[in-house]
């Protein structure tokens, strides 16, 4: 059988190989029943969803004229794992109010389209966004802001 579109059947089977890990990382979990819920239901059932998208992408890929493989870029993915990393170092000691516009300030950088005004305006309105929503919507326990060496915390 002749591959017709790589981008897609790559797509399809790293979609597949995502989905497997995730339903073996549950698989000590109860998924429980629909009158009672599991831990493990939601992730096990979105794992399914992403597998079967997964497979609908590798038949594409196999039966439809698709677009070549195209060249890997680290960029982003090493500005989303750098900032992962420092969202973790600075929402405990600095708070959200720091952690997060610094955060996607860096993981922005990852493309190289990046246009500063538009970043700055995007990191504070999220900011806001999600201030709003984890701290006073949802009432979760994350640390606003702390000014290190003082002891003002919010």
């Amino acid at each position: 059988m002749r591959i017709r579109s790589p981008q897609n059947l790559v797509a399809g089977l790293a979609l597949i190989a995502i989905a497997v890990f995730a339903i073996w990382l549950v698989g000590d979990l109860s998924q429980g029943s629909l009158r009672v819920i599991g831990p493990a239901m939601m992730p096990r059932w979105v794992a399914v969803i992403i597998g079967v998208a997964g497979l609908i992408f590798v038949a594409a890929g196999l039966m439809a004229d698709g677009a070549p493989l195209e060249r890997w870029h680290l960029r982003g993915p090493f500005f989303i794992c750098v900032g992962m990393i420092l969202f973790a170092m600075t929402i405990r000691t600095l708070g959200f109010l720091v952690a997060g516009p610094l955060t996607m300030m860096l993981v922005g950088y990852g493309t190289s389209e990046v246009r500063k005004l538009e970043l700055i305006i995007f990191s504070a309105a999220m900011t806001a966004f999600c201030l709003v929503l984890f701290v006073y919507i949802l009432d979760q326990p994350i640390p606003v802001l702390r000014i290190p060496g003082t002891s003002i915390r919010f």
